[in-house]
């Protein structure tokens, strides 16, 4: 079973990547891991080494610390994983700013305002 650590630091990694647009297997190609790798990562069934969450963090424009935000005062407590939801909404959020015209962003965001009143 995967240490709630591991899976919260790889659930940061992938809602990162999937921010800056990166597939696993664009992130992988660049650290120089398979896309399998970084699936195991983010799911926190392989731990990352240090060197490996430097590389990540590079490639990510983060810094390393930003993986482990809160974790010191969340030891032996059970840890907010992210989940389905903060992926989507990672998603929609890099969907959001490949939109770029603003006028065509107030529209979207009107009619997801509508859309969630349901």
């Amino acid at each position: 079973m995967p240490h709630p650590v591991d899976v919260t630091v790889g659930n940061r990694v992938r809602e990162l990547r999937i921010r800056r647009g990166l597939s696993q297997q664009a992130l992988g190609e660049k650290v120089g891991v398979s896309f399998q790798q970084i699936q195991k990562y983010e799911r926190g069934t392989n731990r990352m080494g240090s060197s490996r969450l430097v590389q990540i963090a590079d490639v990510l424009d983060v810094p390393v610390a930003s993986f482990f935000d809160g974790l010191g005062k969340a030891a032996g407590k059970e840890i907010e994983t992210g989940g389905p939801l903060n992926v989507k909404a990672s998603k929609v959020a890099r969907d959001w700013q490949r939109i770029g015209d603003e006028r065509l962003q107030s529209k979207v965001a009107e009619m997801m305002r509508a859309l969630a009143r349901d």
